[in-house]
C-alpha cells in the first residue's frame, strides 16, 4: 500500500506560512527568479504545489475527488489570514478525510491482494505442466537451467551461500537483480524467504536454476512496494559458492 502523507500536514504548512505572511498577499505578476531569495520563495510554493499534485492524484486513484479550486481558495484565504473555518474545524475535517483515505486504501489493497493471489495460483497450475518443471511437496517449482560439473557440494540450510540472481513478477517486471548491480550477494541460507532456503539446497555449486515461488513461500500478504502482497515470484539463481563464514541476511 502506498504511504499517503496526511493532508493535515498541508494545513500545518499553510498555517506556518500564514504566520509569516499576515500583512500582505502577493499580487499575480511575472515570476522573477534572479536572486537566491526569489528562488527560495518560489521553491517553497513549487514544493507545496508538487506535493498537492501527487497527493490529489493518489486520492483520485482510490475514488476521493477534491475540488482543486476550493483547495487553492483555502490556501489563499489562510495566507491572507481570512480562513473561512477555524483551526479546530480544520483538524476535524482532515481527521475525517484521513480515516476515509485509510479505509479506501485498505479496501483497494485487499482487492489487489486477492487478484494477485488468484493470478499466482493460475500461473503455478500452468507452469507445473511445462516440460522440465519439478514441483516439490511444499509447492515450490524449479527448473534446471544448467547443472554444475559433477555431483558437486550442495548447501545445507545453515550454510552461507554466494549467488547471482534475478527476480521478477509474473508479468516480467524485474524487482531485483544482482546481475544488474554487477555484484553477487552473500547470505545465510536460513535467513531468506522459505522458497530460497528450500530451493538452493537442491543446487550444487555452479548450477543455475529457475524457481517459481508461491506467495506463501515468499513474502505472503506483505506489500513491499515493488513486490505486491500475495505475489508469486520468479527467480533465476546461480549458486557460485558455499562459504563457511557467516554474512548478514539479505
Amino acid at each position: 500500500m502506498k504511504k499517503t502523507i496526511r493532508l493535515s500536514l498541508i494545513a500545518a504548512s499553510v498555517l506556518a506560512l500564514t504566520a509569516c505572511n499576515q500583512e500582505a498577499k502577493q499580487e499575480q505578476a511575472e515570476v522573477k527568479l534572479d536572486t537566491v531569495e526569489q528562488q527560495q520563495a518560489y521553491g517553497i510554493g513549487a514544493s507545496v504545489g508538487n506535493f498537492l499534485n501527487k497527493d490529489l492524484a493518489d486520492k483520485s486513484e482510490i475514488g476521493i475527488e477534491l475540488d482543486q479550486a476550493l483547495l487553492i481558495r483555502g490556501f489563499e484565504d489562510a495566507l491572507a489570514g481570512n480562513a473561512k473555518i477555524d483551526e479546530e474545524k480544520i483538524r476535524e475535517v482532515l481527521t475525517e478525510l484521513d480515516t476515509s483515505v485509510r479505509a479506501k486504501q485498505e479496501a483497494k489493497a485487499k482487492v489487489e491482494s486477492e487478484k494477485s493471489k488468484e493470478a499466482g495460483k493460475k500461473y503455478l497450475e500452468e507452469n507445473a505442466k511445462k516440460e522440465g518443471v519439478t514441483v516439490t511437496e511444499s509447492g515450490l517449482q524449479y527448473e534446471v537451467l544448467s547443472e554444475g560439473e559433477g555431483e558437486g557440494e550442495k548447501p545445507a540450510a545453515t550454510d552461507v551461500v554466494k549467488v547471482h540472481y534475478k527476480g521478477t513478477l509474473l508479468d516480467g517486471t524485474e524487482f531485483d537483480s544482482s546481475y544488474a548491480r554487477n555484484e553477487p550477494t552473500t547470505f545465510p541460507l536460513n535467513r531468506v524467504i522459505a522458497g530460497w532456503t528450500e530451493g538452493l539446497q537442491l543446487m550444487s555449486v555452479g548450477s543455475k536454476y529457475k524457481f517459481t515461488i508461491p506467495s506463501e513461500l515468499a513474502y505472503g500478504d506483505r506489500d513491499l512496494g515493488k513486490i505486491p502482497a500475495n505475489s508469486t515470484l520468479v527467480f533465476e539463481v546461480e549458486l557460485l559458492e558455499i562459504q563457511d563464514d557467516e554474512a548478514p541476511a539479505q
